[in-house]
């Protein structure tokens, strides 16, 4: 099994692409220039869009996504959330395909909820370099490319359920009856 790989510092090329989704590239290219420490909230909807789950669920979807599937688009972590960077649209059509596969039903209760962040939203991007690791935010696998892949809602539509299924042993079977009399006829003659 393969794994997510462990990209902790953002490429010069990562970083043009991050600032390409600013309102004005330039000026975030001269923040972190200065303050390559320094997390700065960048819009949703243009570049990219961002699917946001609880750490430990986005990580079992990190791992559908690496292990199973074509891999990830940048992922970071940032105060218990794990955002995953997807195509642009996602977040508009992610919630409709986790309707259709009722998500919200009673039978996946202990599914976490899915935020999507698209157009008019904005998220928070951990610091160029992740010598705090210890911090509230962090990249898990940063940009590398001017031009990353990133994955669309089918692609974590499909993550999202496989790592459901794996967490929450979803059954079409109602619960066995715990005060239904049971006998033992295999020794019958």
């Amino acid at each position: 099994m393969s794994s997510a790989p462990n990209i902790s510092r953002v490429s010069s090329d990562g970083v043009a692409w991050l600032a390409s989704a600013a309102p004005f590239p330039r000026s975030t290219l001269a923040l972190w220039q200065d303050r390559p420490d320094a997390p700065v909230v960048l819009p949703c909807g243009t570049v990219f869009d961002v699917v946001s789950a609880p750490v430990v669920f986005g990580r079992r979807m990190l791992d559908r996504l690496w292990d199973e599937g074509a891999g990830s688009g940048p992922v970071a972590v940032f105060r218990g959330r794990m955002l995953l960077f997807a195509a642009l649209g996602t977040a508009q059509r992610l919630p409709s395909l986790l309707d259709w596969e009722e998500w919200g039903s009673q039978r996946a209760r202990e599914v976490p909820p899915l935020l999507c962040h698209g157009t008019g939203d904005a998220v928070t991007v951990p610091a160029l370099t992740c010598e705090d690791s210890v911090g509230t935010a962090r990249w898990v696998v940063a940009p590398e490319t001017r031009r990353p892949w990133l994955p669309g809602p089918e692609v974590l539509l499909w993550a999202a359920v496989r790592a459901a299924r794996a967490a929450v042993r979803i059954s079409i079977f109602p619960p066995a009856d715990q005060d239904a009399n049971v006998y033992d006829v295999s020794r019958r003659r």
